[in-house]
């Protein structure tokens, strides 16, 4: 890996077609893709994150199709030309609200994906096929192993696959070591949304999510209590992703080890559209500002066109770019925030001041929903970052040690104990009740 030092942030969007979505899989055009890509290098991106379908990728547990993986390779020469690198998701998984998941593992056939050894070995024949097709491309960065797959490992999904840490570990361990022996020396990782931080009792720990993969990935969304409780375009919310990326930061082992911010966006359910490019700004001028940051990949790059039916009504609004391949404002507001911070690279301010976070012997947080809004830990780092701290967290495991005096960090703050948690909560899959 690169040392931190010598790191220059990335700028990028998650891939979302602008005229069939991710429905673009099942019949690519490469014309329509790389339309899209030149509006995403006008902006000034450097990098795409490809979300292509499991089910088209490997619609039986030992068949990966030659077809699709060709496509997908496609996609990133495409992404070359334009000068965009490009990230590949391999088990896609949960997009938009939508599950994505092959008959092999539903209804007759339904088995566990992170536990069932047919299953896994499964998704081990897929990343590993995906790694090496894509390997010999100088543009391809790696491979996340899917988006946000931990929604599938207990609630509040519908119909979770339950596992416990132990067995989310080695499912890890079993799909990184695929993608590495694919395409060995890549940034190939893991992604989360934020149960990992905020919901007690989730099997996918903050350890997992910082000392598996060659990164830590951050998924930072306001609508999980942050911009209903504070305000949306509150301090809170404009550095929330600051906040997750600076927790994280406590809790990996490797104190050089890069985090991508690879998804945020601005929804509509609880902001307005007038306050969106500003919230776009806030973020990543924040989020700019901390250590080890990789880059930042926006959700998403256009917008879901609207004769497609019972998506939530926000992701028909999230991308930079309409459906119409017009730049939308905050897409204006992104590429002028770019060309600022590429000019002008922000400097780090140094953390000396932290919050204590309580963890057990596994360093898993005793207190989870202490660290979400409306937490004790939360709301403590919020209020030293509006005071102009410049707050870190360190894990309670960690005091005293030379991993504390590593990162310069001489000011403890802890929270009393027993001080509130927050009841996790989120908002962005939410549908209809069907007609049974």
């Amino acid at each position: 890996m690169t040392p931190l030092a010598h790191r220059s942030l990335r700028f990028g969007a998650n891939y979302t077609p602008s005229q069939t979505w991710m429905f673009s899989w099942m019949g690519l055009d490469l014309d329509e893709v790389r339309r899209d890509f030149a509006g995403l290098a006008e902006l000034g991106l450097d990098h795409v994150r490809l979300l292509p379908l499991w089910p088209v990728l490997q619609p039986n547990r030992t068949w990966v199709r030659p077809e699709a993986v060709e496509d997908v390779r496609r996609v990133v020469a495409a992404a070359a030309e334009f000068g965009l690198d490009a990230s590949v998701d391999a088990l896609q998984g949960h997009l938009s609200s939508f599950d994505f998941v092959p008959a092999w593992l539903d209804s007759w056939h339904r088995r566990n994906m992170f536990t069932d050894p047919d299953a896994v070995a499964g998704q081990v024949l897929l990343v590993r096929t995906l790694a090496e097709a894509l390997a010999g491309e100088p543009n391809f960065l790696g491979l996340t192993l899917g988006n946000e797959l931990n929604q599938f490992s207990g609630d509040p999904h519908p119909s979770p696959m339950r596992a416990d840490a132990g067995q989310v570990t080695g499912w890890l361990d079993a799909l990184l070591g695929a993608a590495e022996t694919g395409a060995p020396g890549k940034e190939h990782l893991h992604s989360a949304y934020d149960a990992v931080w905020y919901l007690d009792g989730h099997p996918f720990t903050p350890a997992h999510a910082t000392r598996d993969g060659a990164m830590t990935s951050i998924h930072s969304w306001v609508f999980n209590g942050t911009a209903q409780r504070y305000g949306s375009r509150s301090f809170e919310s404009d550095h929330h992703a600051e906040y997750l990326i600076e927790l994280s930061r406590a809790f990996a082992t490797d104190p050089d080890r890069p985090v991508w911010l690879q998804e945020v966006g601005a929804p509509l359910n609880c902001m307005s559209a007038e306050e969106a490019p500003g919230f776009l700004e806030a973020t990543v001028r924040s989020a700019a500002a901390t250590a080890g940051l990789w880059g930042v990949t926006w959700w998403c790059s256009h917008d879901v066109p609207r004769r497609f039916g019972d998506f939530p009504e926000l992701e028909y609004t999230l991308g930079l770019i309409d459906s119409e391949r017009r730049a939308k404002p905050i897409g204006s507001r992104f590429a002028e925030v770019i060309a600022d911070l590429r000019t002008a690279p922000p400097a780090v301010a140094p953390r000396t001041a932290a919050v204590v976070v309580d963890v057990d012997e596994a360093d898993v947080p005793v207190a989870r929903g202490a660290l979400g809004p409306g937490g004790a830990v939360f709301e403590e780092w919020m209020r030293l970052a509006r005071e102009g701290a410049h707050p870190a967290l360190v894990l309670s495991s960690a005091v005293g040690t030379p991993a504390q005096a590593a990162r310069g960090i001489t000011a403890l703050h802890r929270v009393p104990e027993g001080a509130p948690r927050a009841v996790y909560q989120a908002v962005n899959t939410v549908v209809p009740e069907p007609v049974l």
